[in-house]
């Protein structure tokens, strides 16, 4: 998906617009929102770990959570830029 279409998604469905950079390695440890999230990777690469799965995502992969779900990010030493919202 582009970031336009992913973008107008998001308006759509009335998330809150951010964008989050991270520049290098980074580990959050697990933790969850009080919010939905739904993002996408705009360059770089980050993980996610939830319910024991864990998955990559890179450019163009998008992924959503929901309020109070647990999981962990970590980023690799390329960081990354992710494009996300957030729906309370």
């Amino acid at each position: 998906m582009d970031r336009q279409t992913f973008e107008a998604g998001l308006k759509r469905d009335g998330y809150e617009i951010l964008t989050n950079t991270t520049p290098g390695v980074k580990v959050n440890p697990e933790h969850s929102h009080p919010y939905d999230v739904r993002a996408m990777v705009l360059k770089g690469a980050i993980t996610i770990t939830s319910a024991n799965e864990v998955k990559t995502y890179k450019p163009g992969d998008s992924w959503d959570l929901a309020r109070g779900c647990l999981h962990s990010e970590s980023y690799g030493p390329e960081g990354a830029v992710v494009l996300f919202g957030r729906k309370i």
